[in-house]
């Protein structure tokens, strides 16, 4: 398989895992605000809303296990890469005292129509 068809393929399978992530929250309570916002720092997958408290969620998506777990994904530098995102959206939002929290989303594809979901709340601190 050459490079653009496995970037093609890994597109869709982290298009197909922020769907059904966003689709999970949403069923579970939380609002979904925006998603995908970049900046220069990083991005955020998907910035939700449960109460007062803004959610900046990371969505792991994985088609095996071979690689691990997907929330393994979440390395260092992505934490910090997620943070600075994080932080340009309040300031943005003129909300930077603003209750917030980083979750994580962790999604095994298993098939077209079978998959699992674990949604992990406060799954890291702010990383700078």
């Amino acid at each position: 398989m050459n490079g653009a068809r496995k970037g093609d393929l890994n597109k869709g399978v982290g298009d197909r895992g922020e769907e059904l992530a966003a689709s999970f929250l949403e069923k579970h309570g939380l609002q979904v605000v925006e998603r995908n916002f970049r900046c220069k720092g990083g991005e955020v997958d998907i910035v939700a809303r449960e109460g007062n408290t803004t959610v900046f969620v990371e969505v792991k998506t994985r088609r095996t296990l071979a690689y691990g777990v997907p929330q393994l994904a979440l390395t260092p530098f992505k934490q910090r890469q997620v943070s600075k995102a994080a932080l340009t959206w309040l300031l943005k939002h003129r909300s930077p005292d603003a209750p917030a929290r980083f979750d994580v989303v962790a999604i095994l594809l298993e098939s077209e129509f079978t998959y699992s979901i674990e949604h992990i709340r406060d799954a890291f601190e702010l990383a700078l």
